[in-house]
């Protein structure tokens, strides 16, 4: 981070905060009224500000991103009106995986540990084919595994393990997630 010390002055750099300030009025501008419908379009400005953005992705219009450049979208993976990605540090979603509305994926907190609460940020990965459903918090530095289902209104504060239905406050395994069809 640029300042160890919150209290003092910015957690960025000025060339971040003026990046930022740009994405905000594009998203403003160009991003959160566009059609419903315009996913590729939405790609096409999210890879603009250096994301990485798979084919197919669903980033739907009410969808707010702290740094589109802190994101890897995989395939096909969809991302709903309400999410917020906090994506201080990186951010991964999977193929196919899906963020239901009103889940918060928060990759940055503080060092409440020392003197000047400085920001530290982790990264967070969502596995191909998990499912995040709505309401979630994602704390930072998780991993959801593939295939697991979060269930709504969830608080995850440890990895998830694949392929198993989580839930609660704090998230927990609780049965294996059966597919058919696939």
């Amino acid at each position: 981070m640029h300042n160890q010390d919150t209290y003092t002055g910015a957690s960025f750099s000025l060339a971040n905060r003026l990046k930022r300030l740009l994405w905000n009025l594009v998203y403003l501008i160009l991003f959160k009224f566009s059609p419903r419908p315009f996913h590729a379009y939405r790609a096409f400005i999210l890879r603009c500000f250096g994301a990485q953005v798979g084919k197919g992705v669903h980033v739907y219009p009410g969808v707010k991103i702290w740094a589109p450049w802190n994101l890897v979208l995989g395939d096909e993976c969809g991302i709903a009106s309400g999410v917020e990605l906090y994506s201080q540090g990186l951010i991964t979603v999977g193929y196919r995986a899906i963020i239901s509305q009103g889940t918060y994926i928060c990759t940055g907190t503080h060092d409440y540990t020392k003197a000047g609460h400085p920001l530290y940020t982790l990264p967070i990965t969502i596995k191909d084919k998990a499912w995040v459903a709505a309401d979630c918090f994602v704390h930072p530095g998780i991993t959801i595994g593939e295939g697991a289902v979060i269930g709504a209104r969830s608080v995850v504060t440890k990895d998830m393990p694949a392929w198993m239905v989580c839930a609660g406050h704090p998230c927990k395994p609780l049965k294996e997630r059966m597919m058919s069809g696939d």
